[in-house]
């Protein structure tokens, strides 16, 4: 056992460029697992500078200085990011609330209409079942409440969080992207000079990352709207709220679609009931699933969508559980991350160890 050991390390660490990107990664992880809470404004600003570093570059290609650049870009990020918080914001919550107010309404008429259930079918449902379910019903509810609440609590206290990230973030990514060159230079200043692997696997993420985020927003900017645009044209409730959260599923691949199909559906149908307006909205609903997963996704994600769909899904499970809600953002990158370290992990020392018993051979057989 020792051995077949013993000979896999020599195999698989024999190249002190592997040994380096071992290193790099289980450091980078370690340290962000450790410091991930105290140091979210800094991975905010981090994912924010690679989303505008190529209008940034574009400028600069234009003869413009990168400080220049970067004081326009993000400006122009700011004030678009205000606009939409001023003025989606007040809506989304207006709604919202209003949703929460219609909320006991609608419990209400599903415990009417499942009593009505025993009497149409007699042999399938027994009145104490319904009884069950509905108590299950009101107990689950009321511990929705109390997080409800103790989330309401915890938001007084998140006030001074989110100041702090509206203005250190901005701040950040200006730096970022104004320094980025200066900033790379002193990371790799304490890098080993060995990092032929890290740095091959490095280049690559970058790219892949710069890809991702940019396609993530772009497909939650085309999947909320048109989702919006559609419940509106078909007179939905909510529509802006329902079409701000079928935007944002799109953060968690497969598992939100389908999370946020229950209100959609649920909002529907006490709206219109079973009729054909229910089965426009949930028509409309899935064309737009379907060109996400079909068209949208494959244009913007060509390369990550050649993971797995199960090996998508155990990235979000492990990475989300690892660090929350960006763990879920960049799962796919994380996971593409781990492809690449596997492909570009070095097989040299096996067809090295396979030549050196012929070449022992020849040199006895020329000796004799």
């Amino acid at each position: 056992m020792y051995k077949l050991f013993s000979e896999w390390y020599k195999r698989k660490f024999s190249d002190p460029h592997a040994v380096t990107l071992v290193v790099i990664l289980v450091s980078i992880t370690l340290f962000i697992t450790l410091f991930s809470n105290l140091l979210m404004p800094v991975f905010v600003a981090i994912a924010l500078a690679f989303l505008l570093d190529l209008p940034v570059n574009k400028l600069v290609n234009n003869s413009m200085s990168r400080t220049s650049a970067t004081i326009v870009v993000v400006i122009t990020f700011v004030g678009f990011a205000l606009l939409a918080a001023f003025g989606l914001l007040p809506l989304i919550w207006k709604q919202s609330s209003n949703l929460l107010q219609e909320v006991p309404h609608m419990v209400s008429l599903s415990q009417d209409y499942l009593m009505t259930l025993p009497e149409k079918y007699p042999d399938l449902v027994d009145v104490e079942q319904i009884k069950s379910i509905i108590a299950m019903i009101k107990n689950n509810f009321l511990q929705w409440g109390q997080v409800g609440l103790k989330g309401s609590l915890n938001a007084i206290s998140d006030i001074v969080a989110l100041l702090i990230y509206l203005i250190l973030v901005p701040l950040m990514v200006f730096f970022f992207l104004k320094d980025k060159a200066d900033l790379i230079n002193s990371i790799t200043f304490f890098l080993p000079k060995e990092r032929r692997m890290a740095n091959k696997v490095s280049n690559e993420m970058n790219q892949q990352i710069l890809n991702y985020i940019r396609g993530k927003v772009i497909e939650i900017i085309i999947v909320g709207t048109s989702s919006t645009v559609a419940f509106m044209f078909l007179d939905l409730q909510y529509s802006l709220l329902l079409g701000v959260l079928v935007g944002l599923s799109v953060l968690v691949p497969y598992v939100g679609a389908t999370v946020v199909t229950l209100p959609v559906m649920l909002v529907a149908l006490f709206q219109f009931g079973f009729s054909s307006e229910f089965g426009y909205v949930m028509l409309a609903y899935g064309i737009i699933q379907a060109i996400d997963g079909n068209v949208i996704v494959p244009l913007l994600f060509s390369e990550a969508v050649n993971l797995h769909p199960v090996t998508i899904i155990i990235a979000v499970i492990f990475f989300g559980g690892m660090w929350g809600f960006w763990g879920v953002f960049f799962a796919i990158p994380l996971a593409t991350l781990v492809k690449a370290v596997i492909n570009a992990w070095p097989t040299i020392p096996d067809a090295e160890q396979k030549l050196i018993p012929e070449t022992v051979a020849v040199s006895d057989d020329n000796d004799k």
